[in-house]
């Protein structure tokens, strides 16, 4: 849940416009990480996850209920620059990869692929089945820009912060978003 957090701090401090959809599992995953609960009531949710990512009043954050499958999101008409999975279960993946849309989270994924949008994955879990790598393979050979959640060395990590910013930057390159502070593989670096 930390990729997800600094994301949102990183975006809503540059002063994106961010619609964020928590599945039902991140909510006990949050649980389960931080032995507190995540707010259900949208309102307060948009506020907490401010909170969470030290983020007062930059930014525009909606949040989304994750059965809601219909959000203005989960419509191909909706314009957006992308869509990030971060992080995403291989249970999404699957669902995602075979075109089920459940809830809206998953909607949401299959309308960027089939309006031809881009949509980033940021996998979390290791090590990868031959099931996940198949699933994988599959949203990768439709355009879907697959970014583990494997920080590099090269830039001098000091905190967890930057070993996870390193990952958001990846995640967010690949939409052209360039609103992480981060050191830059530069010639010489070896």
């Amino acid at each position: 849940m930390i990729y997800a957090v600094r994301a949102l701090k990183h975006l809503l401090a540059a002063d994106y416009c961010v619609e964020l959809v928590a599945s039902r599992a991140s909510q006990q995953v949050w649980q389960q990480e931080h032995g507190t609960p995540m707010p259900t009531n949208l309102e307060q949710q948009q506020t907490w996850w401010r909170e969470q990512a030290g983020v007062e009043g930059s930014g525009q954050l909606t949040c989304h209920a994750w059965g809601n499958v219909g959000a203005g999101i989960a419509s191909g008409s909706y314009r957006a620059l992308g869509m990030v999975v971060m992080p995403c279960s291989m249970s999404t993946v699957g669902k995602i990869a075979a075109g089920l849309s459940s809830d809206l989270l998953e909607r949401a994924a299959d309308v960027q692929i089939k309006e031809g949008r881009s949509l980033v994955l940021v996998p979390r879990e290791t090590p990868l089945s031959l099931i996940h790598l198949r699933n994988l393979t599959t949203l990768a050979e439709v355009g879907v820009r697959i970014v583990p959640a494997a920080p590099a060395w090269y830039h001098k990590p000091q905190t967890i912060n930057d070993l996870v910013d390193f990952v958001v930057a990846r995640a967010l390159d690949q939409l052209a978003i360039d609103c992480v502070p981060l050191r830059r593989w530069k010639d010489g670096d070896l």
